[in-house]
Order: C-alpha cells, then structure tokens, then sequence
C-alpha cells in the first residue's frame, strides 16, 4: 500500500483535493472488489495542521502538519488560483523545503495545474519536461528558464517527479498513477466509474491564444499590433522590418526574445486562433474560414491547425462548434 500525502494550504482549490481522493477511494474500492489488498492510504498535510482540517474537515482521513507528516511514498501538490501565484509561493516556502527534502529521501512528487510552481521553486523540475495549465505555461518557463516546459502534453514522468495539464485535465494524472501502481484494470474500473476519458495525448485545443504582450520592447509590440490587424493578408517580414526601422535579423531575434515565438510561428498562431473562434460559431464552412485566416492551401491549414491544437479541423469543430 503506498501512502500518498495531499498537500493542502489556504489558497488551494478544493476539488483539485477532493477530485483526487475520490479517484483514489475508487481505485481502493476496486481492489476491495476484485479481492486485493488495499492501494493507497491518504492523508491531507499542511503547514498546520488545523488550518487542514479546516479547509477539508473529513475525518476519515488523517490531517497532519508538515513536522508529523514522515516520508510519505507520494505527494501531491494541488492547484490553486493564478492570479495569487506570488503570495501562495511566498506563504508556503516552508512547504516548498519540505517537498525538495522528501525528494531528496525517496519520495515521488506530483503536481496538478500549476501546482508545478512548488515544483519549479523546490529546484525538482530542473532540466525535465514539464506541464501545466497552458495559461501559466510561458510565466513558469520565464521564471524557471532551466525547465523544459511542453504546454501541450497532458502528463510528464521522470525520475519520480510528475507533472499534469490544466484544470480538471490533471485528472488524468491521477488515472496514470493508478494504473501504474494498481494495473490498468484498476485504472479503467476508475476511468468509467468517474466518467473520465484516459486518453493523455494534448491539452493544445483548450489553449487560447491572445498573444504575448507582457514585455516592454515596443517595437515588438508595433510589429505584433501589425501582425494581429493584418494577419488576413500576406505578410512579408521585410515590411514589418521597415514598419519598426529594424534589419531582419535583429527583428528575428528581438522578437523571440519577447514573445518566445518567431514571426512567423507567431503569425501561424494568430491565424489558427482566429479560425478557431470561426470554427466555434460554425457560420462558415472550413474552406472559408481557412481562406478568411489567412491560408490559402488546404493542406497545410490542415497541418498547421493540428500542430497548433493537436486536432485536425474536423475534429475541432466536432468538439467545439455551435449547433
């Protein structure tokens, strides 16, 4: 039985904890079913430990502080709210020093959503790959410049140190830890009592992009204004050069450096964005909506659209378009 240690401080989000011991509680009803022992035994830890009980009062499970908490096989590190992301790291720095020294004595990490903040200010995400809700993405990667960061994969696992897409998709995390340390049977036992799909393949159609303004080179942002009003047309590079009076090369540069895209990837993902939100209220067909997005090549539509969102044209509207 492996114990798993589900952090819980004042900001946190609440089903990010239920979520998981629900998930978890199921995974050990199976093996009660099917006559194996039990797979996890669950307990809450935080700070304090009555700040813990407060926040999550269920009394079949053990809450703890950090000092009583011992050397759990698994921890945990649930979401919490973007925007209070300074002072939820601030607040918790004792947390984040007790997640690098249970690492450094055996135990497994997971974090949910942007719970990969603890991670990456514990120094345990160095060099990997890493996931995240996909809004958080770029900030994490500019504040840990030495982490990997993928946006689009739904789950990482390396060294024993785990990391999951935004939102409810962290789930999945769970659904894989099941599965690799109760069986896939377990873990599809689970899958369709929650209603959850296990497929892990991107998280990329959920992103919205609304372009990487948080910089203050202004020329970029002259050239991104440019990009943003004109991305219908053809656009060549040498007259956004001209437009902010800089040479191509330091224009490439400049501007990779303040939108962690190239020109034209940033172009290719204004475009897709506005055939998204065309595909969504479905009053279009795909070839005009391609041609009003600025293409003019079915295939390569096609291509850069799965690229971007990790599903084909089809498969988005499918999901997302408006009856």
């Amino acid at each position: 039985m492996k114990t798993v240690s589900l952090l819980v401080f004042d900001q946190v989000v609440p089903s990010s904890v239920t979520g998981v011991i629900d998930l978890l509680t199921g995974a050990n009803k199976y093996m009660k079913l099917t006559g194996q022992p039990m797979a996890f035994c669950m307990e809450t830890v935080g700070q304090s430990a009555d700040n813990v009980q407060l926040i999550f009062p269920n009394q079949e499970i053990d809450h703890k502080s950090l000092e009583r908490a011992g050397h759990p096989d698994l921890i945990i590190v649930p979401s919490f709210s973007v925007d209070n992301m300074a002072p939820v790291i601030a607040h918790n720095q004792a947390t984040i020093s007790w997640l690098k020294d249970r690492y450094a004595t055996g135990s497994e990490i997971a974090s949910l959503c942007v719970g990969s903040y603890f991670l990456a200010e514990a120094g345990l995400l160095e060099g990997k790959e890493v996931t995240s809700h996909w809004a958080a993405a770029s900030d994490i990667q500019s504040r840990y410049p030495g982490i990997r960061m993928k946006p689009d994969l739904v789950i990482t696992d390396q060294d024993g140190i785990y990391t999951s897409g935004g939102a409810f998709s962290s789930l999945k995390l769970i659904l894989y830890l099941i599965e690799k340390f109760s069986g896939r049977e377990a873990a599809l036992w689970v899958s369709k009592m929650y209603a959850i799909e296990m497929d892990r393949t991107s998280q990329a159609h959920f992103a919205v992009f609304i372009g990487q303004h948080q910089h203050d080179d202004k020329a970029i942002l002259k050239a991104q204004e440019y990009i943003e009003q004109n991305y219908n047309r053809e656009i060549a590079m040498d007259k956004v050069c001209n437009l902010i009076n800089m040479g191509q090369r330091n224009f490439i540069r400049r501007f990779k450096a303040a939108t962690n895209n190239t020109p034209f990837e940033y172009l290719q993902r204004v475009r897709i964005e506005a055939a998204k939100k065309a595909i969504e209220m479905n009053h279009k067909d795909l070839p005009f909506i391609m041609e009003d997005a600025g293409y003019n090549d079915l295939k390569a539509f096609r291509t850069i659209f799965k690229r971007i969102t990790g599903l084909s044209p089809m498969g988005y509207k499918k999901k997302y378009a408006r009856t």
